[in-house]
């Protein structure tokens, strides 16, 4: 076993699981008497990425986190273009194994997508969504501003030999410069990145990167979802994110009604490592408001 000891206890905390026909690693803390919450990650990391809310959160809500196919601890299959549908899947199925029935969902970046997704069905009698708090994300396809690295990814020829090629520096260096004041320590990347390196994960960083296209082409619906749904729902945005920063937090006032946003200044694209406790506020804040 590689990583810091914190990763170690991470995965301790874990086991791998059988849902929707895939081995998936979940985590979960759960307590009778606390309302449930479901945690996605973004793209590339993986559940991990909550582990500095994670002891807060924990101490008032029960919480269920998994790593989607493709990320972190799960399987990470070749035959796959990774449809956000089979994401949401897993997300629905690691509720209904645990009876949950009315969640509340805080979703990041990639996991915006899959929230959306989840949105939708809660529109279409599916499931039920109790709120949901996006963290920086492409929740609108025309304000993504890709990385060149994703862009270069995302190239059907040039993808698949650029994930081979690429290494922990060029990660540092991407992570880097889409942080704001308080970027994650060079420990937790350097956990991040041996998640993403597991089991060929290189490899599915090119496949996993499509769901860019996956937004243009779902737009109406996921974007549809965002916009109509009565789901009490928040977004938490780092300002200076190159890629969804301020400019997601402008569109969002622009096509969502009543919209609830923070913006959190100095922030970048993770604000739940960068600035979890100032996270974990905001979203308790939240929670208070719509009576939770």
């Amino acid at each position: 076993m590689q990583g810091s000891q914190r990763l170690q206890d991470w995965i301790k905390g874990g086991a791998t699981r059988r849902l929707a026909g895939q081995d998936v690693f979940v985590r979960t803390t759960a307590a009778p008497g606390r309302p449930p919450l479901l945690l996605i990650h973004g793209y590339p990391t993986a559940s991990y990425d909550w582990v500095r809310i994670w002891p807060r959160l924990a101490a008032r809500y029960s919480l269920y986190a998994l790593d989607l196919l493709g990320f972190g601890l799960s399987a990470k299959p070749t035959d796959t273009d990774y449809p956000i549908g089979l994401q949401a899947d897993l997300c629905m199925a690691l509720l209904d194994d645990a009876g949950v029935t009315n969640a509340h969902v805080l979703a990041h970046d990639y996991g915006d997508t899959v929230a959306q997704e989840l949105l939708a069905r809660d529109r279409e009698g599916r499931l039920r969504i109790a709120s949901m708090v996006f963290l920086n994300g492409g929740l609108f396809p025309e304000t993504h501003r890709a990385r060149p690295i994703q862009k270069l990814l995302a190239n059907p020829l040039l993808g698949p030999l650029l994930a081979r090629a690429i290494g922990y520096a060029k990660f540092e260096a991407t992570m880097l410069s889409i942080a704001g004041r308080e970027p994650p320590a060079r420990e937790e990347l350097e956990d991040l990145w041996w998640l993403i390196e597991r089991d060929g994960g290189r490899q599915a960083l090119a496949r996993l990167i499509n769901y860019m296209e996956q937004r243009r082409r779902n737009r109406a619906r996921w974007v549809g979802a965002l916009v109509e749904s009565s789901v009490p729902r928040r977004l938490i945005c780092g300002a200076v994110d190159p890629v969804s920063g301020r400019h997601l937090a402008d569109r969002y006032r622009e096509l969502v009604p009543n919209p609830d946003v923070v913006v959190l200044e100095g922030v970048g694209h993770y604000p739940h490592l960068e600035v979890h406790d100032r996270v974990v506020e905001e979203y308790g804040a939240f929670r208070a408001r719509i009576g939770a």
